[in-house]
C-alpha cells in the first residue's frame, strides 16, 4: 500500500499551469506549486511524452516559483507485518519510487527525499531521487522513473517526503515535474 497522500497529483485544486494555494495530503512550505494536467499542453509534459504508462490525468510542477517545495510527514504502521517490532527487529524493507523530470534542454528539476525519524523526531536514515538532468532525458520534455529502497532503520517510527522543485535558468515556469510518488513497505522474515 502506498503510504503517500495524493502522489499522482490527482486530488484537490489544479489542472492548469497556474499556481494552486494548496495541495490536498501535502504541505506547501515554499514556492507556488501547480498541479498540471497532461492535456494542457504548451510545452508541458503531454500522454504521448515520456512518463508513467499508467499516469492519471495530472503531474506536479514548481509553478512559478524559483523554488517550490512540498512535504508530507507519514507515520509508520504501529503493528502488523510492518509494524515498530518488526522495523525494530529489521524485519522491514521500504521502496520509494517517482517519475521526475523537465521541460526540453532546460535543468529545471524535481527531487524528492524520504527521510525515516525516530520517535524523538531525529533523522535516521535519507534515500533521495532525482533529479533527472536534461541529458538524462535527452533534451526532451518528460519524465523518467527513479527508485530506491533498503531496509527500514530499527526505530523509525515517522517518514518525512519532501518534494523540491527547482527553477536553474531564467524565464517565470518552474518546469521541474514529478508525479508517480511512492513509498511502500514491505516485511521480511530473516
Amino acid at each position: 500500500m502506498n503510504l503517500v497522500v495524493n502522489g499522482d497529483a490527482e486530488s484537490g485544486p489544479g489542472g492548469t499551469a497556474e499556481p494552486v494555494g494548496t495541495v490536498t495530503g501535502w504541505q506547501v512550505v515554499q514556492g507556488a506549486p501547480a498541479l498540471i494536467a497532461y492535456t494542457h499542453g504548451g510545452g508541458y509534459p503531454t500522454a504521448s511524452d515520456p512518463g508513467p504508462a499508467q499516469r492519471g490525468s495530472r503531474f506536479f510542477s514548481g509553478g512559478n516559483s524559483p523554488r517550490t517545495a512540498l512535504l508530507q510527514d507519514i507515520a509508520l504502521p504501529a503493528t502488523g507485518t510492518t509494524g515498530h517490532a518488526a522495523v525494530d527487529a529489521g524485519q522491514v524493507r521500504y521502496a520509494v519510487g517517482a517519475w521526475l523530470g523537465g521541460y526540453a534542454s532546460q535543468e529545471d528539476g524535481a527531487r524528492l527525499s524520504v527521510e525515516f525519524r525516530d520517535g524523538k523526531g531525529t533523522p535516521v536514515a535519507l534515500s533521495v531521487l532525482g533529479p533527472v538532468t536534461a541529458a538524462e532525458r535527452g533534451s526532451r520534455t518528460g519524465l523518467l522513473q527513479r527508485t530506491a529502497g533498503s531496509a527500514v532503520p530499527p526505530g523509525a517510527r515517522t517518514a518525512r517526503v519532501l518534494l523540491v522543485f527547482t527553477r536553474t535558468g531564467s524565464g517565470t515556469s518552474n518546469d521541474g515535474y514529478a508525479d508517480g510518488i511512492t513509498l511502500t513497505l514491505t516485511g521480511v522474515q530473516k
